[in-house]
């Protein structure tokens, strides 16, 4: 499996998933990827006992466990900022499906998108679904997750990241910051952005614009890079492992203007 993009979806009660149930659909939110997977002219149909499901030219896994997830206190600490009701949802399920697309896709964006499709229609078939942990670094309510996931094709830069990526701001000093979580599993490494000159609004649409572009193009910032969106606007971006975050690998990020 694709461990780096794995999701797990938390269930109220422990249910095996319909899968026939998931592939129909699967088709009627995405007829474009259902496109993909017609053979000799008929649609493959997965059988409803399959914890298998095609997408294309790709598998994706589907397994159900009659167990919650492993407790994570950090997960949760951050999911409470967005979602109020997560712990309590972490506290109460009793089982999960795990979701994952086998083998390694060469683009991880596209192994997203098929994974965060195939997970809004399993949740639009299952009632038991309450949440949806991704990559083991992001969770969110299965509400938000059955409707924002009908945009996982959509093109650059609409698609869901935010299912994908958290964007958390802390202070430092007199500056504030943020700093990613999730955008490792695309890149290897998150965002730490400090500024003592943008507000925190402008701060989160800077953090955003840099993790959606570095999940269409990859890794192309390079250590000691300048960017920005004008002439004016400089942005510098080192690799480095952040103090602030135990060592965590970061795209850290300082902006200067110049006048």
């Amino acid at each position: 499996m694709s461990s780096s993009l794995l999701a797990l979806v938390l269930l109220n009660n422990p249910v095996t998933p319909d899968m026939s149930a998931v592939a129909k659909v699967l088709h009627a939110r995405h007829p474009e990827l259902a496109t993909e997977t017609m053979d000799d002219g008929r649609a493959q149909q997965a059988q409803a006992d399959s914890p298998l499901i095609r997408c294309g030219n790709e598998l994706v896994a589907v397994m159900s466990m009659p167990a919650p997830i492993p407790d994570d206190e950090g997960l949760w600490a951050r999911a409470a900022t967005t979602w109020p009701e997560s712990k309590a949802v972490a506290l109460r399920h009793r089982g999960h499906v795990i979701v994952s697309m086998l083998g390694k896709s060469e683009q991880p964006l596209v192994a997203a998108r098929i994974t965060t499709a195939v997970i809004g229609a399993l949740i639009a078939t299952m009632p038991e679904c309450c949440g949806v942990v991704w990559a083991g670094r992001v969770a969110r309510p299965a509400d938000l997750w059955r409707e924002t996931s009908r945009d996982s094709f959509a093109p650059y830069p609409n698609y869901p990241f935010r299912l994908w990526v958290d964007i958390l701001p802390f202070r430092t000093g007199a500056k504030i910051a943020a700093v990613t979580m999730g955008l490792s599993a695309f890149v290897g490494r998150e965002i730490e952005f400090v500024t003592g000159k943008l507000t925190l609004s402008a701060l989160f649409d800077k953090v955003a614009g840099l993790a959606v572009y570095l999940i269409e193009h990859g890794s192309v910032v390079k250590d000691g890079d300048t960017i920005g969106a004008s002439a004016s606007e400089r942005i510098q971006v080192r690799h480095r492992n952040s103090d602030a975050f135990g060592g965590l690998p970061v795209f850290y990020c300082v902006d200067e203007f110049k006048h």
